[in-house]
């Protein structure tokens, strides 16, 4: 059977996952009475909550007499590095593109490292049927941006289809036809991408996609570049260098057929398949015959930007709401995180109860935090920090640049220069982008986006959209204003009482409600002044013999500031760190006892 292998490569929420759906359903791979839930490929909870795609997963469609492999990337700048390893199994790449919002930073991210490998990609606009769509002007900013990323004339010559993936239509003009259904997409891709590349030789495949599975152990997925495999053949493992990492039988050989991974007998060159079996093998590594004795080259990745340090939880309430709390747990979840994801950097350090772990950005940390909190993780976390060097001849401090894209409506554009500008932030391009919404391009620091995104949604009304991708690293900048205010802070252990939470409302917002359990060093509140406040929250109001109707009227309080878990690593100063359990988000000071934080403060300054 011909084989086509194919990346579906796009921004956040250009409609990816919902395509491959379309894909599926219009191959057969459903029966037309079957149920099936939408966004099929975003299968994890955190996915379908936020509505991205935050692991590469693969799919497979027949149509005609050709296979064709699908694997649907991430669209966020943070999980890049899975789409950078994606691409070096592919032949070909669907650039996906919004018929109203046109080429966006992602898009630029991915398809610079597509075209960097010599793919020559399919351009797809979608959501013609938008009522702000402007499809011909969106081919026209794509074939700019190829340009500006040095793609070769082969490349600028792409093919472009129109259509809807909501719609399940795809044609060669905006306006239709539309009853064709999906068959154009599927004739351009079986002509215009290459078939599946295959050398000469032995067995050999990259490790592209690692994944832990509760009854066959460790799956690694990869394209086979050379030669054949089946189940049972002793393989081994070289990595980067060509140093064997192991020798082992593989237990299973599996491939992806619709969207089951069944078991097969023959993985044959050019197939995307997964191995089980192996016990060190990961992703960049080289799985192969043994006559093999040089690595396959792989990627190389981006360098993280943003740190973060993950503690034991040492709070008084530590242990009540989570199931897993030690050291040696947080450690093995890490380390096991870190196998799958290359872009993930984890350093233990002199103290034991704390690691440092390294990431592409606060949304990849936060996701993680996340996803170790509901399997039943217990730890503290301090805020995002980025990633400095030092230049090799001089010595100059470096930080991460980025670039950044923000639509806002006209109206509020001046709140947003203001507020990028006293982030160190460097206009690079304003412009009309339609519909009284204006496009401001900026290189900023790293350092002064972090935090930002809440601010930016609050100062414009919730209607800006902002699109960050790591630039370069560049001079440091100097020093960026961070929070302004001071907090209150908790003097004792028990429960909050209402009366105490309301005599404390003129000292500024609450975090907590009345009954929340708190204690000594927990943050309960921001302070509108500069410094922080020791504050008791468990004082109840004095009883007396007098009865007035005034006196006995219900307490009535402000809601609280309930800060979710990205807003809280921001919102949080380098001496506080947030709570994380399976339950709960607190927000305390790193020495929780007072007269050490004040001996701590002395010693400091």
């Amino acid at each position: 059977m011909n084989l086509r292998n194919i990346a579906i490569i796009a921004h956040v929420d250009h409609g990816k996952t919902t395509l491959v759906d379309q894909l599926l359903r219009q191959s057969g791979v459903f029966r037309d009475n079957q149920r099936v839930a939408e966004r099929i490929l975003d299968s994890g909870d955190l996915e379908r909550e936020r509505g991205i795609t935050i692991l590469a997963k693969c799919t497979s469609v027949e149509w005609k007499d050709t296979r064709i492999n699908i694997v649907d990337t991430p669209g966020h700048a943070d999980f890049g590095g899975e789409v950078e390893r994606i691409l070096n199994m592919v032949d070909g790449a669907l650039v996906l593109v919004d018929a109203a919002e046109g080429p966006m930073p992602q898009t630029k991210f991915v398809v610079s490292k597509a075209l960097k490998i010599g793919l020559k990609p399919i351009v797809v606009v979608n959501k013609v049927d938008r009522a702000d769509a402007r499809p011909t002007e969106v081919v026209n900013e794509v074939f700019d941006l190829f340009a500006a990323l040095d793609a070769s004339d082969e490349q600028l010559d792409f093919p472009i289809l129109y259509g809807s993936g909501r719609g399940g239509w795809m044609a060669d003009s905006p306006e239709g036809p539309q009853d064709l259904g999906m068959a154009p997409l599927f004739d351009l891709v079986t002509r215009h991408v290459p078939p599946a590349k295959v050398e000469d030789g032995p067995f050999r495949m990259l490790g592209t996609i690692l994944e832990a599975n509760p009854f066959l152990g460790r799956i690694i997925t990869g394209r086979v570049t050379s030669g054949s495999v089946r189940p049972n053949q002793t393989i081994k493992v070289l990595d980067r260098h060509g140093a064997v990492l192991e020798q082992g039988r593989i237990s299973k050989l599996l491939a992806f057929r619709g969207i089951e991974r069944q078991a097969i007998e023959l993985g044959e060159a050019g197939d995307i398949i997964a191995i089980a079996g192996m016990d060190k093998g990961s992703v960049a590594d080289t799985f192969c015959a043994l006559e093999v004795t040089e690595a396959l080259p792989a990627q190389p990745i981006d360098p993280p930007t943003v740190t973060m340090s993950f503690l034991v939880n040492d709070s008084p309430l530590a242990g009540t709401e989570g199931t897993k709390v030690t050291s040696r747990m947080i450690r093995d979840r890490l380390l096991k995180e870190a196998e799958g994801n290359v872009t993930l950097k984890i350093a233990e350090t002199r103290d034991t109860d704390a690691f440092e772990v390294s990431g592409r950005g606060e949304l990849q940390l936060a996701i993680l935090i996340e996803t170790m909190r509901r399997e039943g993780f217990e730890l503290a976390v301090s805020r995002p920090r980025v990633v400095y060097r030092h230049e090799d001849t001089t010595g100059a401090l470096l930080e991460p640049v980025e670039e950044v894209v923000i639509d806002v409506d006209e109206e509020h554009s001046s709140v947003v220069v203001q507020k990028m500008s006293e982030r160190k932030a460097e206009m690079l391009e304003m412009r009309n982008s339609g519909g009284n919404r204006l496009r401001l391009v900026f290189h900023a620091p790293t350092r002064g986006l972090i935090g930002y995104q809440s601010e930016l949604l609050t100062d414009t009304r919730g209607t800006a959209v902002m699109n960050r991708l790591f630039h370069a690293y560049e001079p440091h900048k100097g020093d960026i204003p961070g929070r302004r205010t001071g907090v209150m802070i908790s003097t004792d252990m028990g429960e909050a009482v209402a009366y105490a939470l309301w005599n404390l409302e003129d000292r500024g917002p609450m975090m907590i409600e009345p009954g929340w359990r708190v204690y000594q060093g927990m943050i309960v509140g921001e302070h509108t002044r500069g410094n922080d406040l020791e504050v008791n929250v468990l004082k109840g109001k004095k009883l007396t013999n007098i009865r007035t109707h005034a006196a006995d009227e219900a307490i009535r309080l402000t809601p609280p500031v309930i800060l979710t878990l990205e807003k809280a690593l921001a919102w949080i100063q380098d001496d506080e760190l947030v709570e994380v359990t399976p339950k709960s988000i607190r927000l305390r000071k790193r020495i929780l006892d007072p007269i050490e934080r004040k001996r701590s403060r002395i010693n400091a300054g």
